[in-house]
């Protein structure tokens, strides 16, 4: 489950959607979901109730005790190395070993801005902060001399519940170099179709598996994540109604948060200053019908399911968000316990988890 706030406070109140999100945690949990997850984002109703994901998956660790516990994505360039790595092994510990970090390089103008921080060093300081915090959680007496950060040595404590550290996942958005590096580094991926073309997000998805091979890492242990919004109702009808009306409301709330990208602001996002266009031409049919979203009955999500597995692969792991926008908590229930009885039978896990 995918717990990703794009909703005015008119809507929806802060106190109520992180009771939403426990709720739904502790039902995700009965369920057999794989994990829940939230996103760090700033100010905007395009996700700004949740500035910091660790408070959040904090709450739901403590309601929970099997799902796993995902930031997807924390971002290195808004805190220090040593701040967030401790912030992490922090909730390692309380979530006893169930967290898996996601790392993002974050792409909003007045976030950078207001953390002082140039965009056009987002990538640098992506890098540099995911190394640091790989390295205090692994490596005692750290000495770090880095583009952006110096400190020690230091002994990081606590160290991480799970050894040598906690799965690492990076979040990727466009760039099919983003998801080599990924690759060759080892580390876990997180992805969201709705941004992309298909044929984009498979050469991304393609770029990673041939990374992830040629550096020599174990056939089959890498994750990814692919996240999507699913709408699911007995009735179909009912639920494509709702998909449209929160579909383009998420829409027009991405497109006012990275507006400021169509100024310039972003030299080193390709593609991202035309995201303001294509909202004001999104189209929910051709959306459903490209299976970026899921919606309809349970008979329509698992076909769109098998036609998104025979596409991108079967070694997908779905990240779902079934809460979206303003949507009712009855219907977010209803589509969980349909997913769980109608859905996830029809497509059995069919390997183990990497430890890392």
């Amino acid at each position: 489950m995918n717990f990703f706030p794009v909703v005015d406070p008119g809507v929806r109140s802060a106190t109520e959607c992180y009771d939403l999100a426990g709720e739904l945690a502790e039902l995700a949990d009965e369920l057999g979901y794989e994990h829940v997850q939230t996103v760090e984002h700033y100010f905007t109703p395009y996700g700004g109730y949740c500035p910091d994901p660790v408070t959040l998956l904090t709450a739901l660790a403590a309601r929970t005790r099997r799902v796993r516990i995902v930031t997807g994505a924390v971002i290195p360039a808004f805190t220090h190395p040593v701040k967030l790595a401790g912030k992490l092994a922090m909730l390692d510990h309380l979530s006893h070993g169930r967290l898996d970090v996601g790392f993002g390089r974050g792409f909003l103008p007045t976030e950078f801005a207001a953390f002082d921080v140039p965009m056009d060093e987002s990538r640098a300081r992506f890098a540099e902060g995911v190394e640091a915090c790989r390295r205090l959680w692994t490596t005692e007496n750290l000495e770090w001399k880095g583009q952006f950060h110096s400190f020690g040595p230091v002994t990081l404590l606590p160290r991480p519940y799970q050894r040598p550290h906690p799965p690492i996942f990076v979040a990727s958005a466009t760039s099919a170099e983003s998801c080599a590096a990924a690759g060759r580094a080892g580390h876990h991926l997180q992805v969201v179709p709705s941004v992309t073309t298909t044929e984009q997000l498979r050469g991304m998805l393609d770029a990673y598996r041939q990374a992830w091979a040629e550096a020599g890492h174990p056939p089959g242990g890498y994750r990814v994540q692919i996240k999507y919004t699913c709408y699911l109702s007995e009735r179909h009808g009912e639920a494509l109604a709702r998909a449209e009306h929160w579909e383009r409301s998420y829409v027009a709330h991405m497109a006012r948060a990275v507006a400021p990208l169509a100024a310039g602001g972003g030299a080193d996002y390709p593609g991202y200053e035309t995201f303001a266009e294509k909202a004001a031409g999104y189209d929910f049919q051709r959306s459903l019908a490209a299976n970026k979203v899921l919606a309809g009955d349970c008979h329509a999500v698992r076909d769109q399911i098998t036609a998104i597995r025979a596409d991108l692969g079967t070694d997908l792991d779905m990240s779902l968000q079934f809460s979206p926008g303003g949507l009712g908590r009855d219907e977010a229930v209803t589509a969980m316990r349909l997913f769980a009885d109608h859905v996830m039978p029809a497509f059995p896990r069919a390997r183990a988890r990497s430890a890392v």
